[in-house]
């Protein structure tokens, strides 16, 4: 993780200049490191935040007395810079996203967080970055979340009906041709009502097995559908009339508007919807694993 460092003598601009400056974040889970330039792009100071409610107060109080913040271009606004992007449009500022710099850049300038920092800040100015960030603060964004956590309910569900239709194959064949030749909601309905025995011996444990799997495959059932509830009221109240349209379900209509975010007037042509920036990917191994897909190599 990269140590929080401040820099010692500050270049404050006078306030009564009101003069406009960009601010660069290069973000991380623990910690953001900013910088901040001119419109001229002079340099004039960087430093280390906390990634907490207060560091991002501190990092727009801290840009402020450097003069008229209004733009910022920030790196992975999907994934650890998605609570400050929301802080910073609460703010007024307007956020891009900026991928991270290319190799030969690097090669010139080195690998430091605080030169990733500036090179977001330059990437604004120079227009290098126009993509505007994916907004995470309206119904899409519960959309997001609500899918997310229907798709990974659907996958444990898969996981146990597996399970327990392979516990049945092998349990004994009593227990195996009561339960033969039922559907798939009759037969986990059976297997939750089985009668308690006392568990001896495999087959006692078999029976367990499978009502604890079927409670476990009802419960999760249950979650499902509430989640596609919630998905169905989420797409209605961003885009009435979507799942009208024949051939438009909750989950499809979810995965159209995730794409274009809380704010898709920012696609303004078919390359903008098309590119990395629409996608909000995971985190992974400490890093933004978005940033090669969203510089397109």
């Amino acid at each position: 993780m990269p140590s929080i460092t401040q820099s010692t003598t500050p270049c404050h601009i006078p306030a009564d200049t009101a003069e406009e400056v960009l601010l660069g974040v290069d973000t991380h889970k623990d910690i953001h490191v900013a910088a901040v330039i001119t419109t001229l792009g002079a340099t004039l100071d960087g430093r280390s935040f906390p990634t907490t409610a207060e560091g991002y107060r501190q990092i727009v109080a801290w840009v402020r007395s450097f003069g008229v913040l209004r733009r910022a271009g920030v790196e992975c606004t999907g994934s650890y810079g998605a609570a400050l992007t929301r802080h910073m449009r609460a703010e007024g500022i307007e956020v891009t996203e900026v991928n991270q710099p290319d190799k030969a850049a690097r090669r010139r300038h080195g690998k430091t967080d605080a030169v990733d920092a500036e090179a977001a800040a330059r990437a604004v100015l120079s227009g290098r970055a126009t993509a505007a960030a994916k907004a995470s603060d309206g119904p899409v964004e519960m959309l997001r979340l609500f899918k997310l956590a229907k798709g990974s309910a659907i996958k444990s569900r898969t996981q146990a009906i597996n399970q327990l239709k392979s516990v049945l194959v092998c349990a004994d064949a009593e227990l195996r041709e009561s339960l033969a030749g039922l559907s798939n909601p009759k037969l986990f309905q059976q297997c939750a009502i089985l009668a308690e025995l006392e568990i001896s011996g495999p087959a006692g444990a078999a029976r367990h097995t499978l009502k604890l799997l079927a409670r476990r495959i009802q419960n999760l059932t249950d979650e499902i559908n509430d989640l596609t509830e919630r998905i169905s009221e989420a797409v209605t109240a961003s885009t009435p009339g979507l799942l009208e349209v024949h051939g438009v379900g909750p989950d499809s209509a979810a995965a159209l508007l995730i794409a274009a975010g809380d704010n898709p007037e920012r696609l303004d042509n078919e390359s903008s919807f098309a590119s990395g920036e629409c996608a909000r990917p995971p985190v992974v191994r400490g890093r933004c694993p978005g940033r090669q897909v969203q510089a397109g190599r």
